[in-house]
């Protein structure tokens, strides 16, 4: 069995009137901050908890010492390079598998619903297969796994939904085993967080609560 997989987190440092632009559309700028703002303090919760190492990786290197605060516990910040979203991964897959991680899993900001049976789910994956996804609701994925370097991904269709299934293929054809969690959703638009009103009702995780706190005042 391969070794507990290290979290890898991709992170923009929230801003207002950067990020989150579809509910910024409707809603409102200051809007699409707060939630942007309370969307990462979910996924530095998943981190905080997280049974194996975990590794923070902002846009931007100058966001290096912003990410290094973000957490309690130990972790490390490798801040990504510049290009689309698949130049970014296999640049932070190559650094950290330098740095001698083997099994890696990476999400961004944009899941709250990732709850901790799924988070299972994906480490128990990572004896089964290569390569290993979470479905997204749109199209796209909400986390993805690998024990072996990601092969060429800089040409595929990110931010499209024709992203699942061009990466699947794309790592099939390189000769890797892929498998599947049960599928989940990410967050971006108005009518996204409508339905965290309801999935995250009965979620006891303080940074869940608070994102719905959020999202009830902003939507009632």
């Amino acid at each position: 069995m391969n070794q507990l997989p290290t979290l890898v987190i991709f992170c923009k440092r929230p801003l207002p009137g950067q990020g989150k632009q579809r509910i910024a559309a409707t809603m409102g700028k200051a809007a699409a901050f707060e939630i942007a703002t309370a969307l990462l303090k979910c996924a530095l919760e998943d981190a905080e908890v997280w049974p194996g190492n975990v590794v923070l990786s902002p846009a931007s290197v100058g966001d290096k010492l912003w990410a290094e605060s973000l957490l309690q516990r130990e972790h490390r910040v490798v801040p990504q390079c510049e290009g689309n979203l698949g130049v970014k991964l296999s640049f932070i897959d190559q650094d950290l598998r330098q740095q001698g991680d083997s099994s890696l899993l990476f999400i961004g900001t944009d899941a709250p619903e990732h709850t901790v049976s799924h988070y299972k789910e994906l480490i128990n994956l990572f004896s089964e297969a290569d390569m290993l996804f979470s479905p997204a609701a749109d199209g796209g994925v909400t986390a993805m796994g690998c024990n072996q370097p990601w092969p060429e991904l800089s040409g595929l269709p990110w931010s499209t939904p024709q992203l699942g299934t061009e990466l699947v293929a794309s790592c099939q054809s390189a000769g890797f085993q892929v498998a599947f969690s049960s599928a989940c959703y990410d967050v971006d638009t108005a009518a996204d967080l409508e339905r965290l009103k309801v999935s995250l009702k009965n979620d006891t995780r303080p940074a869940r609560q608070q994102l719905l706190q959020r999202i009830e005042s902003l939507l009632d």
